[in-house]
């Protein structure tokens, strides 16, 4: 079995070559599933994020949804040099950002570029193909209605997992299940648009010249309205963020009351990653609109 450093050095090897020379590599963020390393080589400095346990495409995908956002927002996307698997890991090799502080308009340029993303539409709600939130597979079948497909491809998959695992019982998933005929009335009609899919502060990070940046999308064509409650649920977003992007494309009147819908999907996704912890903002909202 390969150690670390060998697998650094077979991962360069594949990416840039047999001149790449591993000069070091350390370890800056930590996960239950993932690892993210940088490494310092002849050629420069990259981004590798390792995955040992978990689907051998997920970071194909992550790699296929940063493509997709960097061909539609002027925000920057790492560029990606490589995927693949070494021994019994998968692998991501991407450039490094380095991080700095907040531009004045930070906030106001992230603003903008998520309205810029949001304003890449197509004729259905969902992607060609599936992918991952999280660790976490993330059904997108499309479909010509954004109620339909937020039920079938966003809810009931991780609300049954959640019954699976024993996370949730029998009758709080009918009674989640009883939610659906009303929220037929919701939704204001909106044309799909690219969503990043994840948005929560720890997704966006400055550059060294202190500008926004994208990581660890979980793309699709869904309602735009999905990525402004995400990044309103756990906070961490400047309220000049929010004035920026609704100078481009206003929110619908209403917005603040079905917020907690479109945040009942993130919260399966905590529930199912993470425990019970998640599940009485769920049930809060489920008794809200029963």
């Amino acid at each position: 079995m390969l150690d670390l450093n060998e697998i650094y050095e077979q991962v360069l090897f594949d990416s840039l070559g047999p001149l790449a020379e591993l000069k070091s590599a350390s370890l800056i963020a930590a996960g239950s599933h993932n690892q993210g390393i940088r490494l310092d080589s002849n050629e420069g400095s990259f981004f590798l994020k390792l995955n040992f346990d978990h689907e051998k495409d997920i970071l194909y995908k992550e790699a296929e949804g940063l493509d997709l956002l960097r061909k539609s927002t002027f925000i920057k996307i790492p560029n990606v040099l490589r995927c693949g698997r070494v021994g019994d890991y998968n692998y991501l090799l991407s450039e490094f950002i380095p991080s700095g502080r907040y531009q004045l308009d930070y906030w106001e340029n992230l603003g903008l570029g998520l309205a810029h993303l949001h304003l890449t539409n197509q004729k259905k709600y969902g992607l060609e193909n599936d992918n991952y939130i999280a660790s976490l597979h993330q059904k997108n079948l499309t479909s010509d209605s954004w109620l339909d497909f937020f039920i079938e491809q966003r809810l009931e998959p991780l609300l049954g997992k959640a019954y699976f695992d024993r996370l949730i019982p029998l009758d709080f998933l009918k009674r989640f299940q009883e939610i659906y005929p009303k929220l037929e009335s919701v939704f204001p009609d909106e044309k799909p648009a690219l969503l990043h899919g994840d948005l929560w502060s720890g997704n966006v990070i400055a550059t060294s010249q202190g500008e926004p940046c994208l990581i660890d999308p979980a793309v699709y064509f869904g309602h735009r309205e999905m990525d402004i409650a995400f990044s309103r649920l756990f906070g961490g977003f400047d309220n000049r963020f929010y004035e920026s992007y609704e100078s481009i494309l206003p929110l619908e009147p209403g917005f603040e009351s079905r917020m907690g819908i479109y945040n009942l999907y993130p919260l399966l996704v905590h529930l199912n990653l993470f425990g019970v912890a998640y599940l009485p903002g769920i049930e809060k909202i489920v008794n809200r609109f029963r």
